[in-house]
């Protein structure tokens, strides 16, 4: 019983942390959504199209079920899983992202928690694992992302949260005063340090 609830809630936040990735890219300029926007590339088309091959490999390699779609180049030495060519198209990759998260489902929903994996590419002893280990471990890497992808737009036109329901107005006036607080206040520690 403790199993089908712990898997579930796993489940749950997994899907809410992919959609609230998805919805960092609502809105957005093609330009926008793919201009690198830290000095490393970062950009957050790039974290979707990165978090459909790492979610298609996690779940379905590692547990001997190749995903039935093809799959973006990961973990290259050019970072070319990070970023969309000029001839990827959003819808492409976040089409692919679904058609992952299909096939990540439909293997959560079939293996227990223990069911047995490898994972090649991390060191030993640890590339024999379970279900519930990739879970957890996929869970952080998607929070992660969403994470960045958060910074990012908030970065691009001020847009902050994981889901639209819970976005707010702007109040620029305010965001302004309340940076300038924070600023203040590292300004006043800094001083008191020097």
């Amino acid at each position: 019983m403790i199993d089908n609830s712990a898997k579930n809630v796993l489940h749950t936040r997994l899907r809410r942390d992919r959609s609230a990735l998805l919805w960092k890219l609502d809105g957005l300029s093609e330009y926008d959504a793919r201009r690198p926007l830290t000095v490393t590339g970062t950009n957050l088309l790039g974290l979707v199209k990165h978090m459909a091959a790492v979610e298609a490999r996690y779940l379905g390699e590692v547990f001997d079920r190749p995903s039935p779609h093809p799959l973006s180049q990961w973990q290259d030495h050019d970072g070319s899983d990070m970023w969309a060519t000029g001839d990827e198209s959003r819808d492409q990759i976040v089409d692919s992202y679904r058609r992952a998260w299909e096939h990540s489902d439909a293997t959560i929903d079939e293996l227990p928690l223990d069911a047995p994996g490898h994972v090649p590419w991390w060191p030993e002893p640890h590339s024999s694992t379970t279900l519930f280990a990739v879970l957890v471990h996929l869970l952080g890497e998607t929070n992660r992302h969403a994470g960045h992808a958060d910074i990012l737009r908030e970065g691009v036109d001020g847009r902050t949260g994981m889901r639209p329901e819970h976005e707010t107005r702007i109040d620029e006036d305010a965001r302004t005063a309340y940076r300038a607080k924070i600023e203040q206040a590292a300004r006043s520690a800094a001083s008191l340090q020097a």
